[in-house]
């Protein structure tokens, strides 16, 4: 009888240590690799979807990774370090016009207008786009950059030209904005949140204007994988992007303040406070998506911009390029 209770127990033990194991298997068979662009707060509706177990709700794994830019996060993706890009769409249109087969789908969108705002070294009220930057330079980011397309977008619309009644800056690159105009360079600054915030709470400048509330709705990030993996994981995109869409639904629905605590995980060098503001901004222009569907007017006046500015010369198939029948 001790025994079969000794074998018992054995198996008792053995069948406890195979739990596990076979979890874990599982779990690395529903990771997604996903590369974003940068780590903003901009991205809020990603971030609530993270902290809130909307992924883990869906069975799926998060592994995150920074590309530090478009470029960067397009490599990622078409190199197979990354199944999921999070960059702005401009990435897989250049991409799909270098006639490359197994292009990138842009399955989802997540922001609907530029992130940055105007950064002024005195505090107007009274600022307005149109005679605001007569005779002045603006710090606005990487020529090609979306970034600087919209402004450039927002200037052209308000009767400015580059090199005639103003001057753009492109000299800077982005993570070094700041220091620049700190240091006196321009008499502007584009910054996105919580970066404008942070600069003028320290006294440094004040935020006096939205480029994305000035250049309108474009479809500015996204999410977007190669045709291969979708065929290869139709369901787990689905359930990727539903996790993503409650995301959305929360910051809908939910005051600044909380989105901010929802957020926060994502954040640790960062205040309530300062998110809170940020978030209130983001809001208050529209920045985020209700419906994750990109439409064709939009993904048309984002290529508009672009061929506008200079960078390219001929528009990408909507057809082709955009697939909203992943989001249920």
């Amino acid at each position: 009888m001790k025994n079969k209770i000794i074998g018992i127990l054995l198996i008792v033990a053995l069948l406890a240590l195979s739990i596990p194991i076979a979890a874990c298997s599982t779990s690395a068979e529903e990771t997604i690799r996903l590369n974003e662009v940068t780590h903003s707060v901009f991205y809020a509706p990603l971030y609530v979807a993270l902290n809130q177990g909307y992924f883990t709700e869906e069975g799926i794994k998060i592994e995150l990774t920074n590309g530090g830019g478009a470029d960067k996060t397009m490599t990622a993706v078409l190199s197979g370090q990354a199944d999921i890009g999070f960059c702005g769409p401009e990435a897989a249109v250049y991409v799909y016009n270098e006639g490359k087969k197994n292009y990138p789908i842009v399955i989802g969108q997540l922001t609907q207008r530029d992130g940055s705002f105007v950064i002024a070294r005195e505090e107007n009220a009274n600022f307005s786009w149109s005679n605001g930057f007569a005779g002045k330079e603006i710090i606005g980011g990487r020529k090609g950059g979306v970034p600087a397309m919209a402004l450039e977008y927002a200037l052209k619309k308000n009767g400015y030209t580059d090199g005639g009644n103003m001057t753009i800056n492109y000299d800077v690159q982005y993570d070094l904005i700041a220091a620049a105009f700190e240091g006196g360079t321009g008499d502007f600054c584009t910054m996105f949140e919580p970066a404008a915030t942070n600069f003028q709470n320290a006294g440094k400048g004040y935020i006096v204007a939205s480029v994305g509330e000035e250049a309108g709705t474009i479809p500015y990030t996204c999410f977007c994988c190669e045709q291969s993996y979708l065929k290869k994981n139709k369901d787990k995109v689905v359930r990727f992007l539903r996790a993503v869409k409650k995301g959305v639904d929360y910051v809908s629905t939910h005051t600044a303040a909380e989105i901010a605590e929802a957020v926060a995980p994502s954040f640790a060098d960062t205040s309530i406070e300062v998110l809170t503001s940020a978030i209130a901004n983001y809001k208050r222009i529209g920045a985020y998506v209700d419906s994750m569907a990109l439409k064709e007017e939009d993904f048309d006046r984002l290529q508009d911009i672009i061929i506008e500015a200079g960078v390219m010369t001929k528009k990408a198939s909507y057809a082709d390029l955009v697939d909203n029948s992943y989001l249920s």
